[in-house]
This record gives C-alpha cells, sequence and structure tokens, in this order.
C-alpha cells in the first residue's frame, strides 16, 4: 500500500539552514522545494544544497520527497541517484506524457503529480493511472490564477483530483498549504472542510500549523472504538450488528482499517 500523511513540510531548497529543523519538525513528510519558494537566480545553488544533504547521513525518520521545477530536467537528472524512497513531486502537471518525461530521467523514484492547471485537473485520471505516479495533489493557487473563481472552483478540484485518485487505486490527496500562518482557526476550519470531501492530510508551510493539521485528522476515541470493533466483527465474514445496533458490512472494513494503522502501525 502507499504510504498516506498526516501533516507535511516544505522547506525552501536554499536554506540549508532549515533543513535539520524541517526533518525534526514532526511532519510525517518533508518535501524539499525547488520550484517557487527559491528566486530563479538561485535554483542551481538550492538543486545543490538539497542534493548534498539528502546524500548525507542527516536524514531523520520523516518520508522525503524534492518539489522540482516543471520541464527542468537538470531537476530530475539531479535526483536520479539519489535512494530510491526520495519521491519526486512533479510541477505543473497536465498530462501523462509529462509523467513518462519524468519518470524516463529519474526511474524509480515515487511520483507525486501535482495538478495545477485546468488541464491537469481535466486529465487527473489518465495521470492517476500511470503506473509511475503514486500520489496526486493540487495547487490551489495556481489554479485559481489561472481558473478564477472562489471555493466552490476549487472544492470541484479537489473531489476530481479525489475520485481520479482513489479509481487509479492511490491513497486519499493531501490538501494543499493554508497560507496564512498564524490564522490557527482559519486553517483547522478549512483543513475540516477538506476532510469531509475525503482529502486526507495537509501540507504545511511553517512548522507552527503542523499540530492543527494533525488534530483535524487524527481519529477520536470513538472512531477508534468502532474501527476496532468493526475489524473483529468482518472476521466472521458476512453482515454482522455491533454492540450499538449498528449493522456493518465488508464494505465498511476499509474506513476501519484505514483508522487503525494510525493507531496500530501494521494493522
Amino acid at each position: 500500500m502507499t504510504d498516506v500523511y498526516r501533516t507535511g513540510l516544505y522547506v525552501p531548497g536554499d536554506r540549508a539552514d532549515r533543513f535539520a529543523s524541517a526533518e525534526n519538525s514532526g511532519a510525517d513528510l518533508v518535501v524539499f522545494d525547488l520550484e517557487d519558494s527559491v528566486a530563479p537566480d538561485r535554483k542551481d545553488q538550492a538543486r545543490t544544497a538539497v542534493v548534498d544533504w539528502l546524500r548525507g547521513d542527516q536524514r531523520g525518520s520523516a518520508a522525503v520527497q524534492v518539489r522540482v521545477n516543471p520541464g527542468v530536467d537538470d531537476d530530475l537528472r539531479a535526483l536520479a541517484d539519489l535512494a530510491p524512497d526520495v519521491g519526486i513531486r512533479l510541477s505543473k502537471v497536465e498530462t501523462a506524457d509529462d509523467v513518462d518525461r519524468a519518470a524516463a530521467l529519474a526511474p524509480g523514484h515515487p511520483l507525486i503529480a501535482l495538478l495545477e492547471t485546468a488541464r491537469g485537473v481535466v486529465n487527473a485520471l489518465a495521470i492517476a493511472e500511470h503506473p509511475a505516479v503514486t500520489a496526486l495533489a493540487l495547487g490551489d493557487s495556481d489554479l485559481r490564477s489561472e481558473v478564477g473563481g472562489g471555493d466552490p472552483m476549487i472544492d470541484h478540484a479537489r473531489l476530481s483530483m479525489l475520485f481520479a485518485a482513489r479509481a487509479a487505486g492511490l491513497p486519499a490527496p493531501m490538501a494543499s498549504v493554508f497560507p496564512a500562518i498564524r490564522d490557527d482557526e482559519g486553517l483547522r476550519a478549512d483543513t475540516r472542510h477538506a476532510a469531509e470531501l475525503g482529502l486526507f492530510g495537509r501540507m504545511a508551510v511553517h512548522p507552527v500549523q503542523l499540530p492543527v493539521i494533525a488534530a483535524v485528522f487524527a481519529p477520536t476515541d470513538a472512531e477508534v472504538a468502532w474501527a476496532r470493533q468493526v475489524v473483529a466483527a468482518m472476521h466472521a465474514g458476512g453482515v454482522a450488528t455491533l454492540a450499538s445496533g449498528e449493522m456493518v458490512d465488508p464494505a465498511m472494513r476499509g474506513r476501519a482499517e484505514r483508522i487503525l494503522r494510525f493507531v496500530e502501525p501494521g494493522s
């Protein structure tokens, strides 16, 4: 099964002084950014800094991805020889051909396709079905800039991405960043809304956002208890009735197992 993450944190690729703190932030996933957060005249410096860091022995326990510039082959070539567990976050993917190119330049690495244009969202299923793609993600800001519109447009894009991912057997995508770093209530409300739409986990631009995101996606005690009852009941197969009187069937087992994976690793 493809890994899923509750919390993710971006760190600018030209800020090597922040790499260690990002990996020790408690985020499940750290994304080293070679794209938007790096000025054009610092791209080469950032690429070198990130590759040197990931080749060293400083890496923490967080999963690692690198967000690369669209169409910049040097980024992909530089990452090709890194450990195969380093994921590559492809910016502005619009077609499966974009994924083909990346997979050829950096074979063997998990590819996370960022949908940031109308064309990318419309082609979400074909992109998700590419064998090298392990997850989809949405670039809200770029999409707003191209398409216009407000929250209903983003909700439509989120749902389109979600259905494409699940139809292709990929995990529910993470929500993209909430840019207002100090607005905890806004972050909490928008993250809850993303969760209600079916997304799981969220990227952050600052470590201060991580506890809020983690809390939203943490299962409640009641959900954990329900999940344990469902899994136990399903061992016998067919339809079962819980102590609460709720009838459950095998269709509910997948949700129950997803809940338990975050409190009982290996379940």
